[in-house]
């Protein structure tokens, strides 16, 4: 009965289309077979649906931006970007620990662009701050790791494992001076040197990283300058102005206590009951007691830090074991035996993947902390 039904529909369908046609010649519902009419209906009621499935110009899929591209098989993020980035740090042959560092930056930057694409999404951000602020930090990254196309970007190299102190240099006169008083003192031990020596890279980057900042700052205020016009008042708003220039001066202030630091070690040596040994660590717990803590934040703040180094560590085992497996690696592919190259690559892998990993969460801390310490850095200066 129900196919009857429909047969029946089927050709009443026919005769109307016949009759809106009569004037160009034979009844089409008489001449046409009842299967083909159907097959004809059909499509048209089906049509609509279909473009509608597959996500047409104004479909709810396509003009909402809230869901975050999807990451095709093979590549490393899910921002189209940021794999042309890593793509080109691997053809550029970066070492392996360079390669994880460069990993969490661009995580970092990608999570914190696709919040942002939410945040849009719903209204916020309204003065671009955000936005910009992304924009900042993207750029930072381009020029830590040389990858901005400027030929005398300075490759700052993270790899504290295998680059000998003779094959770098500081680019600062006054960080040179105190490296060569260190080293000609016979105060500090060999390892104590290495120790010195991480500080003295770690500076010259925190140097780097706030030039770059500064640099991208005075770009975008001075783009608006130029883009908007004098009588719409100021061209960026006070809080705006005041969040870009705290954040400098929390850098500068942390470079500033980062070079009395190493004047004060290179001269007397390394104090037995120091705190800490990481140089971010050390730079945090100076900068914490400089803040408007009360003596038991200031502990808590001690003992959170003491975790935070003991992560760091651990990161720092793994980047060793990384550089380590890497190095037996091209060792066993120039011997052609395929068990052991594949057990090797397999090992490889994991120490890759739990050093990005490892790194990841170091990254996050470390952002987590400074964000706190700048809160209260801040709750000072009012």
């Amino acid at each position: 009965m129900p196919g009857r039904f429909l047969e029946q529909s089927v050709e009443l369908e026919g005769r109307k289309m016949a009759a809106a046609h009569s004037g160009r010649g034979p009844a089409l519902g008489a001449k046409l077979p009842l299967r083909l009419l159907l097959v004809l209906v059909l499509g048209l009621l089906w049509a609509p649906s279909r473009s509608w499935a597959h996500g047409g110009k104004y479909s709810r899929e396509k003009n909402e931006p809230g869901t975050p591209p999807k990451r095709e098989p093979g590549t490393e993020f899910r921002m189209e970007k940021l794999n042309q980035l890593w793509e080109k740090a691997k053809r550029l042959h970066f070492s392996p620990i360079k390669m994880s560092e460069l990993n969490v930056d661009l995580k970092m930057q990608e999570k914190d662009e696709l919040n942002w694409k939410k945040m849009k999404a719903e209204g916020l951000d309204d003065d671009g701050e955000k936005e910009a602020k992304l924009i900042r930090n993207f750029n930072v990254i381009l020029a830590k790791y040389g990858l901005d196309g400027k030929k005398d970007a300075q490759l700052i190299n993270t790899n504290y494992i295998n680059d000998g102190t003779e094959n770098d240099v500081l680019d600062d006169p006054r960080l040179e001076k105190l490296w060569n008083k260190a080293k000609t003192s016979g105060k500090f031990s060999s390892e104590e040197l290495d120790k010195l020596w991480r500080e003295f890279k770690h500076h010259k980057e925190k140097v780097h990283e706030y030039n770059v900042l500064l640099e991208t700052v005075s770009r975008t205020e001075e783009s608006h300058k130029n883009v908007i016009s004098p009588l719409d008042g100021n061209p960026i708003k006070e809080d705006v102005l005041h969040s870009r220039h705290t954040e400098l001066k929390d850098k500068l202030r942390s470079i500033n206590q980062g070079f009395d630091r190493l004047r004060k070690v290179s001269h007397q040596g390394y104090d037995a009951d120091s705190e800490f040994e990481e140089p971010r660590v050390i730079d945090l717990w100076d900068m914490a007691k400089t803040a408007n803590f009360t003596q038991k934040e200031l502990d808590s703040f001690r003992e959170e830090l003491k975790h935070f180094e003991a992560k760091i560590e651990k990161h720092h085992h793994y980047q060793k074991q990384l550089e380590i497996s890497h190095q037996k690696l091209k060792h066993v592919e120039g011997t052609g035996d395929k068990e052991h190259l594949s057990r090797n690559k397999e090992k490889y892998a994991m120490l890759e993947e739990k050093t990005k990993e490892l790194g990841y969460k170091v990254k996050k801390h470390l952002q987590d902390l400074s964000t706190r310490i700048s809160r209260g850095l801040q709750h000072n200066e009012l």
